[in-house]
Parts: C-alpha cells; structure tokens; sequence
C-alpha cells in the first residue's frame, strides 16, 4: 500500500523516511480526535506511548492497535 494511501503512515517531508513516532497532536490529528482527548486515552494507557527524555511520543502501530482494539470492544 502507497503511504499516502493509508492515514496511519506519515513520512518525514525532509528526509522522505517513514516516521514510527508521533507527538500526541499529531496521532490526535490522525485519530480525528481533539488533542485532550488524546492525552486522556495516553494517561488511562488506552493509547500506547513511549516518553523519551521529557517528550511523550505515540508510536505510529500504536494508533492502529487502538483502533482495531475499539472497533473489536463495539463488536464490529
């Protein structure tokens, strides 16, 4: 699949490499969720994060798991 085919792939525009880490704006935007809620999601561990240093980022398969793990908790 084409990156640019699949919301959950984000390539870096200056190096053209594929990103495996977000900030929690970035997957909240991704998510089409507010920025709050997001850091909610991270903080109740909904949303799997890692923290380097001081920063909090959401790894990019993090984002899908969360999605398969709400669409099977909704029975779909």
């Amino acid at each position: 699949m084409n990156p640019r085919e699949n919301p959950m792939t984000t390539m870096d525009q200056q190096t053209g490499h594929e990103r495996v880490l977000l900030t929690v704006e970035e997957a909240a935007r991704r998510l089409h969720i507010g920025r709050t809620t997001a850091y909610r999601l991270v903080a109740a561990g909904q949303l799997a994060s890692i923290q380097i240093g001081h920063l909090r980022r959401i790894p990019v398969d993090a984002l899908t798991a969360f999605v398969l793990d709400r669409r099977d908790a909704t029975n779909y």
